[in-house]
């Protein structure tokens, strides 16, 4: 799985658990229809951070809830490119 499928999975886990449709949470978050259409069919595997920040308010939760969740965790990591992490000289 890549980021993109596990946001995805992720805004689905979130609605089902609030019982709200997709197009309803378009509408609290603000975020247009066409966008959260996008990210949960597929068509958009790169969904911006304010996106998701503008997703994660209209749900109710923090953006560290979010990505608190198995998918994150085991995320595949040749397509993600990668972060550098050892900032030393």
């Amino acid at each position: 799985m890549n980021i993109g499928e596990a946001v995805k999975e992720r805004i689905f886990e979130l609605c089902s658990e609030r019982d709200i449709s997709v197009n309803k949470l378009s509408s609290m978050s603000g975020v247009t229809q066409s966008t959260v259409n996008n990210i949960v069919s597929g068509r958009n595997r790169s969904a911006t951070i304010s996106t998701i920040k503008k997703l994660c308010d209209g749900l109710g939760t923090t953006f560290e809830d979010f990505f608190y969740s198995e998918l994150f965790r085991d995320l595949d990591n040749k397509k993600s490119p990668s972060l550098r992490t050892d900032f030393s000289a």
